[in-house]
């Protein structure tokens, strides 16, 4: 368990620092084909459907890539 949160907070870091010191890293997201963005009048719809499956598939290699026992 101990280990867990030890890769949780790493990860959190990482994350943080992305987020803070490199946000054109992350200009791509929600501007991908596939992503849906509808507005008409008051209302906003946005489905980043293309972008949350390449998030998905570059997390789930990165965890089996450290995770492995």
């Amino acid at each position: 368990m101990g280990k867990l949160f030890i890769w949780l907070g790493v990860a959190f870091l990482l994350i943080g620092a992305v987020l803070t010191w490199a946000p054109q890293l992350l200009s791509w997201f929600g501007k991908l084909p596939g992503d849906i963005d509808y507005q008409s009048g008051n209302t906003r719809v946005f489905f980043p459907i293309t972008s949350m499956i390449v998030i998905s598939v570059v997390l789930s290699i990165l965890l089996n890539l450290f995770l492995r026992k």
